[in-house]
């Protein structure tokens, strides 16, 4: 009964079409398939991934327009990072996103892997990040996540490289199709959310370290397999008394941890349950299967299953091309239809 990474993040947005085209045309993801939120059948929920959508890989998002901006804080996410190979490939997309107006901060040297930020047009913060060198560079493979490691002292020094060529495509170097690298959210007590993900859902605490932007700021890490990437997620210690998360446009509504299958999730559901914790009935999302609870700050984490995947309803080359409704929703086409604009699905910028 094992956590095997990171399944998918879910966002909200406040325009559909502005998003598909952000994702798509600027960072060359997949749609990897076109519904309605099943709960909230008015509105669209966009999953963008890798070339099948597999676990890891998604990003996902709710149109919820009428909502308000919202803002980090406690009990919510701060960022997330999608995965590129290298420090080529890192430094191609910082030429390719500032020379499309985009605001980029770094490259910075975060001593396990090397990064760059920016922001959606809802002001999601994004972070793109290379895949080493990894975790064991201050501490061996058997003994991470033991001991504190200092931030590095040197993490601006890398931040005016950039490419030196316009990069007008997207290279294979720079594909971001593997999805995501981390997710990191915030906490009011580092020690009280490592009793959640270590100690209850049995995560490898990866690494104890500090905000590299503000040293006295708590940063651990958890993660599968030695921190993989696709299977870490982080937690800043923000003061107890500071702000908590508001939920709106360009916040996490959720992010969803992956399990082997529906056994293994039931059996999750009956060991929170045992331990008093709150957990959703197993919710039927077509794609997967899905328990909801929230981490001891009230963010919502998702449970969800493997399988069986975005093929179910569409063949491989024609993911995401049309409106797919899960056949309790079918009958109300029409009317859901009505009530939502059609998406212009467009090619990639450049």
């Amino acid at each position: 009964m094992t956590i095997t990474g990171i399944h998918h993040i879910t966002l909200v947005s406040a325009d559909a079409q502005r998003t598909l085209d952000f994702y798509t045309r600027v960072l060359g993801m997949r749609l990897v398939k076109q519904t309605v939120n099943f709960d909230d059948p008015g509105s669209y929920h966009l999953y963008f991934g890798g070339d099948a959508g597999q676990p890891g890989s998604v990003i996902t998002f709710f149109e919820w327009g009428d909502l308000p901006k919202g803002a980090p804080g406690i009990g919510g996410t701060h960022h997330v990072a999608l995965q590129v190979s290298d420090e080529q490939g890192l430094l191609m997309w910082k030429r390719r996103l500032v020379d499309l107006g985009l605001n980029v901060a770094g490259p910075y040297n975060r001593r396990y892997f090397r990064s760059i930020y920016f922001r959606d047009p809802d002001g999601v913060l994004l972070e793109i990040a290379t895949n080493g060198p990894g975790f064991t560079v201050d501490e061996p493979l058997e003994r991470l996540g033991q001991t504190y490691q200092p931030p590095a002292p040197d993490t601006h020094d890398t931040q005016d490289m950039t490419w030196s060529e316009p990069v007008d495509q997207i290279l294979t170097p720079m594909s971001l199709r593997g999805g995501i690298h981390h997710i990191s959210a915030i906490s009011s007590d580092i020690h009280r959310t490592d009793a959640f993900y270590q100690g209850f859902l049995g995560m490898q605490r990866i690494k104890m370290t500090g905000n590299f932007d503000a040293n006295d700021m708590p940063h651990w890490y958890w993660g599968v397999d030695g921190g993989r990437p696709g299977s870490i997620i982080t937690y800043f210690e923000y003061p107890q008394n500071g702000k908590r998360v508001r939920m709106g446009t360009g916040q996490t509504h959720h992010f969803a941890l992956a399990v082997k299958d529906a056994e293994t999730q039931l059996e999750w559901r009956e060991k929170m349950l045992s331990a008093g914790i709150p957990v959703s009935p197993v919710m039927e999302r077509v794609y997967f299967k899905s328990i909801y609870s929230r981490d001891p700050d009230g963010h919502i984490v998702e449970l969800a299953t493997a399988g069986p995947g975005f093929l179910v309803d569409e063949t491989l080359e024609t993911l995401g091309q049309s409106l797919k409704l899960p056949p309790w929703l079918e009958p109300a086409r029409g009317q859901i239809e009505r009530g939502i604009t059609p998406l212009r699905l467009g090619e990639t910028v450049g």
